[in-house]
């Protein structure tokens, strides 16, 4: 797995990188947004993991750019700034993780190889977590290889959560894709139709609120 570090302090940089090749991921390091989106340009990547402060343009705004364009790199926040602020803004430009400085090599390692995971699991249709099967293709949910009918709106908040399982999805985010099939959905609106979802996914996953972030799909706890 070949990971882009955006990083210019050198130190931290260093840490990161060693970490990683331990846990065996390649890593190529650039030091600010515009070398990065030069790397991109040039080379593939299956993550890129981004400091917020770059000089120039900052990380956020990298991600910014890179959603903008239509890319699906998965991309994890670096930054010793960790307020509720700087998580909700990082995850509505469409950051898919964020991870605060100090951080364990393991947990680092651990996120990075979910991000890879969960992103080859998108490109190939099927998505599977415990009992769980996504196929986004077939737009099918089942449980335990049964079936589960859903409405299409409930489909439409399944695939925003599942694309980002384990990971917090803004309401916002839900709220757009709810747009897609009325344009005056509300907030409230997006609650029931989680709430719907909960309820047909039964003991099988866990869709958690987390006040003022958003949802995440979750694994039940054995």
């Amino acid at each position: 797995m070949r990971l882009l570090i955006v990083e210019d302090d050198d130190l931290v940089a260093d840490a990161v990188a060693r970490g990683l090749v331990a846990a065996n991921f390649t890593v190529e390091r650039t030091v600010s947004a515009e070398s990065a989106l030069a790397a991109l340009a040039d080379r593939d990547f299956d993550l890129a993991v981004i400091d917020i402060g770059l000089p120039g343009r900052d990380g956020l705004s990298l991600v910014r750019r890179l959603r903008s364009a239509g890319k699906a790199l998965p991309t994890l926040i670096l930054t010793a700034r960790c307020t509720l602020a700087d998580k909700v803004k990082a995850l509505d430009l469409g950051a898919d993780d964020f991870l605060s400085k100090p951080f364990e090599p393991a947990e680092l390692a651990a996120r990075c190889r979910a991000l890879v995971r969960r992103a080859g699991g998108a490109r190939d249709g099927l998505i599977k977590f415990g009992r769980v099967s996504v196929d986004l293709a077939g737009k099918r949910l089942c449980i335990d290889a049964a079936e589960v009918e859903l409405t299409a709106r409930e489909w439409l908040v399944l695939e925003c959560l599942v694309r980002r399982t384990g990971l917090i999805v803004p309401k916002e985010r839900l709220q757009q894709a709810l747009a897609q099939t009325d344009q005056d959905i509300t907030a409230n609106a997006v609650e029931v139709h989680v709430s719907r979802l909960r309820a047909k996914l039964d003991d099988a996953a866990v869709i958690r609120s987390l006040r003022g972030l958003g949802y995440r799909l979750e694994e039940p706890k054995s």
